[in-house]
């Protein structure tokens, strides 16, 4: 019997562990890009500014100002701080971002997914619970997984 492999996959954890050199410290552009490699929003030499962009409006809001933006402020802090955008290539990023488990919207407000607890505006609880349930889910089904492989060779 042949699996579909693709409906059996309930979600997704893109992480990469980047060195954190002097270069990328440089300016907010370089640190928000790093961010968004880290993360996977980008791939490794993506020319594309859009997505990191988006990325940085979202942590302006949340990290530094703690508030949740609506679609206006995103859009102001983009094109102010980074480029003129569209509003589709900007709702297009944010579905990108939501679809990836990274940010909620609600009421017309969007914001970083919240840690499981601890305050939602601090960036260190923020990152560090970030993916610790999934990274727990997916090490449980793994290791049930071998148990069952181990089993099956007996």
């Amino acid at each position: 019997m042949e699996l579909n492999e693709a409906s059996l996959i309930e979600s997704e954890i893109m992480l990469r562990n980047l060195r954190m050199t002097k270069e990328v410290l440089e300016t907010r552009r370089s640190i928000a890009r790093w961010l968004a490699l880290s993360l996977g929003v980008i791939n490794p030499g993506e020319s594309r500014l859009s997505a990191v962009a988006v990325l940085d409006a979202m942590i302006n809001f949340q990290f530094v100002r703690s508030i949740d933006p609506n679609y206006a402020d995103l859009e102001k802090y983009i094109n102010d701080n980074w480029e003129l955008m569209n509003e589709k290539t900007l709702r297009y990023h944010l579905l990108k971002l939501k679809n990836m488990g990274l940010i909620e919207n609600s009421k017309g407000k969007f914001y970083f997914r919240p840690p499981s607890f601890g305050d939602r505006f601090d960036a260190s609880a923020w990152a560090t619970k970030l993916f610790e349930e999934e990274h727990r889910q997916i090490a449980t089904k793994i290791g049930d997984a071998i148990k069952e492989l181990k089993n099956k060779q007996q």
